[in-house]
Parts: structure tokens; C-alpha cells; sequence
């Protein structure tokens, strides 16, 4: 299982916004992923992910990793930020917003 951690944490700190998700981002494989992609893609984030449904030691390793049961789930500057339900209340919220800028992402201004 160490490997698993090894490329998860290589993930999460080598890029700034990372999404492991169910599918890809132009292939979602769940609805909540696919949420979590259109958020990201209407703020015009740039992010990069992996796919739990290609490896059960991912997927397994994804969860024990965070301690969060569920897929998706949104890594920001190396930091868990939550899975669909948080993000989705952070963006309604502004709060998503806020913390990506905060953290020297850049975010398209809503139109």
C-alpha cells in the first residue's frame, strides 16, 4: 500500500488543484463527479486527476489516505478540501472561490 500513498501524495503536491474522481473529466463516471468537474470547469480552474475505477488500490488507497469514504475528492495547494457535497456548498457559498484565490489559483470571474 505504500506505493499507492506515494503517488497519491506525489499527486496532491505536485499540482496545485488535483481531483480523484470516478471517469475523467471529459468522461465523468458518476454524477458526483461529474459535478465537481463542472464547478471546476466553470471557474475555469486548471486541475489535474486520476481515475479510482482504473485500480482498487486507488480507490482503497484514496480513502484511507483522506479517511473520507467517498469519491470525488478535491485536493487544493496539497490539502483535502472535500468531496462532492462540501465543494458544491463552498462554490454556492463563494467559500471555493475564496480558497482557491487565497491560495494563488486563479478563477474565472463569473459572467
Amino acid at each position: 500500500m505504500s506505493d499507492i500513498n506515494a503517488f497519491i501524495e506525489d499527486n496532491v503536491k505536485k499540482n496545485d488543484v488535483f481531483l480523484f474522481m470516478k471517469g475523467s473529466p471529459d468522461f465523468p463516471q458518476c454524477g458526483f463527479s461529474g459535478q465537481v468537474v463542472q464547478i471546476l470547469n466553470y471557474l475555469g480552474v486548471e486541475y489535474a486527476s486520476a481515475n479510482v475505477l482504473e485500480s482498487d488500490e486507488l480507490r482503497d488507497g484514496i480513502k484511507a489516505y483522506t479517511n473520507w469514504p467517498t469519491i470525488p475528492q478535491l485536493y487544493v495547494k496539497g490539502e483535502f478540501v472535500g468531496g462532492c457535497d462540501i465543494i458544491r456548498e463552498m462554490f454556492q457559498a463563494g467559500e471555493l472561490q475564496s480558497h482557491l484565490t487565497s491560495n494563488g489559483i486563479t478563477v474565472k470571474e463569473a459572467s
